[in-house]
């Protein structure tokens, strides 16, 4: 009698001679013929690709640093300014206004209802 390891129970389970003799990860050889063309365009390599066309834009990360890095004393999430302290308050008040909601109703909630 012959055995395979089952994927579905974890165990051995009686087989085949085929089926012991190849396995569930092995398959047979496959052709050495390439698949056609899906896409009808050549892919470019990234080392073909001549380096000023890969990326058009300003390197910014210099700059972000200098003003990143500056001693000024203000935390990281403030340090550009307008936007920054915008985003910040918005966000704090959104927080204080969801963490007074969710006690307000909680209180409304643990309070036991007329009944006429």
């Amino acid at each position: 009698m012959y055995y395979r390891f089952s994927g579905v129970t974890q165990r051995l389970v009686g087989a085949a001679a085929s089926a012991a003799y190849s396995p569930q990860g092995l398959k047979p050889i496959v052709s050495t013929e390439s698949p056609a063309l899906i896409f009808g365009t050549t892919t470019k390599l990234a080392s073909d690709l001549p380096a000023t066309d890969s990326f058009l834009g300003k390197n910014k990360v210099p700059d972000l640093q200098k003003i990143f890095q500056k001693a000024d004393g203000l935390p990281v999430h403030l340090k550009r300014g307008v936007p920054d302290r915008l985003l910040y308050r918005t966000t704090m008040a959104l927080t204080i206004g969801g963490t007074i909601y969710c006690l307000v109703a909680l209180y409304m909630a643990s309070q036991p209802r007329n009944q006429k």
